[in-house]
């Protein structure tokens, strides 16, 4: 490896050999990104350069790409240096880091090293370099008159290289193994799963994750209406509904116009997490996956988690690639009916098998990709064996609905009490759906001071949470009691059955119209060692309807939500109970 050359030696100048206070620096590494979905996988590299001062890290953006308008966001968000392509194009830098063979990285001076784009080399673009070959594996791509493009190419697994050697054996020449550095951080991740579901408000729901890949072909082209097709289908107390879309098409559609368009479904509780490490998390929270032939589905396989296909097909998969297995080998997703039924069935082995041939050297992707590049850069790395960053904790709040449609039944499966007292087998299975849900309606519930006008008035069950009281900053505030409040709450919504006030996770005041006021006491489900809790205004609206058939009834029974059984009390309320302020 050359030396850099000064500025005294060359038109193009050698990039930060000295910093402002004249300490010298040993060498400068340039991230070029094309898209947003390429800088994202350059940032999952930064750990193998992490605590060597000699470094020098700056980002450029390599024009010519139709997606490049959220490309540089995450670094400028981060605080990192950035070349203006300009400039980039007339300096010269120790090595060139870049995660995609296309545009005008010639224009670039410096040691090459390539990294996939993405996952399992599964997608041929029509039009677009040799038919049938990936962009990462084709040689229209990856050859500049006959010679390698890149000094080193980077890949994530034997067969990678088998592929690449069939298409150029030039390019082959340069090619090594060193895994892919995106599942290590997945991985390393999957420990934290516990506190990523508490963040986006699972519980013991299932998170369906809907992942789409960008193009005419993708998820979201072809089936638009699938998320909000789920959101209102599946009941919001057994499952969780995200949709992770390609960050092309967040660059196409804009992040405004994709969260309006998914308006209806987001209202229902859809998750639209964020380009950067939120999909990742998210990824590792999530039971199951519903894909097209995007690559992201590869990692859900390596995970561990359930994968559906809904890939309708067309000319983009390449046959035989580790995303072609996979979808060879997942369930079909023929209907949004019938996705409950496919995620009780069993995991098909293929899965796992498809993401086997899709990654490699897993646990050492960072040591090799270290070794290769300090190697690019004739320096011995310094300092422990670098280690891959874990995801962060999502930090997008998921938005609870403020009104449902809910699906009663009440049944006695045991001996009724006396005196008005609930059977100890007596049960009220309740589901919740959006209120544009087309099924049968028992009743409406609403959230006071967070659903709109229209719903709270349509409501028959109207409810407040106690954290959502109102406390102003100074000594000027009204506040109101539970009583207080469910007084009001009654009379000024004449079609208001039920009013309640949630005033923690175990223990809402429930009145219907004409009765007392009392407690409802809510337990959570234990199952092997662990309690899974639930909206306690799920339980209210199953006193509800308790309450309207029994207007009587105390004491023990079961509130069945998300299919799971959850004990119940409803008491008196006690006096200091009802003077709560809310």
């Amino acid at each position: 490896m050359q030396p850099p050359v000064t500025s005294g030696d060359s038109p193009r100048a050698a990039v930060g050999t000295a910093t402002a206070d004249n300490r010298r620096t040993a060498r400068t590494v340039l991230f070029a990104a094309r898209s947003a979905t390429a800088l994202h996988r350059l940032l999952d590299v930064l750990p193998v350069f992490a605590g060597d001062d000699r470094i020098a890290r700056r980002f450029t953006l390599v024009p010519g790409s139709d997606f490049d308008a959220e490309a540089l966001t995450a670094v400028e968000r981060a605080g990192a240096r950035t070349v203006p392509w300009e400039r980039a194009g007339r300096d010269r830098f120790d090595l060139i880091v870049a995660a995609s063979p296309k545009g005008a990285l010639g224009a670039l001076d410096g040691t090459l090293a390539l990294l996939p784009h993405g996952a399992g080399f599964g997608k041929s673009l029509p039009g677009e370099g040799t038919p049938g070959v990936a962009s990462g594996l084709d040689p229209a791509f990856l050859l500049v008159d006959g010679a390698p493009r890149a000094d080193r190419q980077l890949l994530a697994h034997p067969d990678q290289l088998t592929r690449l050697a069939r298409a150029s054996a030039e390019a082959a020449t340069r090619a090594v193994v060193v895994g892919d550095p995106t599942l290590e951080r997945l991985l390393a991740s999957a420990a934290h799963r516990d506190r990523y579901r508490a963040a986006l408000g699972t519980g013991a729901r299932r998170l369906v994750a809907l992942v789409s890949t960008w193009g005419p072909e993708s998820l979201l082209a072809r089936r638009p209406t699938l998320a909000t097709e789920l959101s209102g289908l599946l009941p919001h107390d057994a499952y969780q509904v995200a949709l992770v879309p390609h960050p092309n098409e967040r660059s196409r559609l804009g992040s405004f116009d994709l969260a309006q368009a998914l308006a209806p479904a987001r209202e229902a509780g859809l998750l639209l997490p964020g380009p950067r490490d939120e999909w990742a998390s998210l990824l590792v929270a999530a039971d199951a996956v519903v894909t097209d032939h995007g690559a992201t589905a590869l990692y859900a396989a390596a995970l561990g988690r359930r994968v559906l296909a809904a890939y309708d097909g067309g000319h983009e998969l390449i046959p035989e690639s580790p995303t072609a297995r996979l979808l060879a080998a997942a369930p079909r997703l023929e209907t949004a009916e019938a996705l409950p039924a496919l995620l009780s069935g069993p995991v098909a082995p293929g899965v796992a098998a498809a993401a086997d041939a899709a990654f490699a050297r897993r646990g050492g992707v960072l040591a090799a990709l270290r070794r290769e590049l300090y190697a690019l850069l004739g320096l011995t790395p310094v300092g422990p064996p670098p280690e891959p960053e874990t995801l962060p904790v999502p930090t997008a709040p998921h938005r609870a609905p403020a009104a449902f449609a809910v699906r009663a039944v009440r049944g006695v499966t045991g001996r009724a009490g006396e005196a008005g007292e609930a059977g100890e087998g007596e049960r009220v299975a309740v589901e919740r759906h959006p209120t544009w849900w087309a099924g049968p309606v028992r009743l409406f519930a609403a959230e006071w001071g967070v659903a709109g006008q229209r719903h709270v008035q349509s409501a028959g069950l109207l409810y407040r949470r106690r954290a959502c009281a109102e406390r102003g900053a100074g000594a000027h505030r009204a506040t109101w009691t539970v009583d207080g409040w469910i007084d009001a709450a009654l009379r000024d919504h004449p079609g208001c059955a039920t009013a309640g006030v949630l005033l923690s996770g175990e223990l809402a005041l429930v009145r219907a119209r004409g009765g007392r006021t009392l407690a409802l006491e809510l337990s959570p489900h234990a199952a092997d060692g662990r309690l899974l809790h639930t909206d306690p205004a799920a339980a209210l609206a199953a006193a509800h309807v308790l309450l309207s058939e029994r207007p009587h009834a105390r004491g023990p029974f079961t509130a069945v939500i998300g299919d799971l059984p959850f004990p119940c009390v409803l008491r008196e309320a006690g006096a200091e109970e009802r003077s709560r302020t809310v």
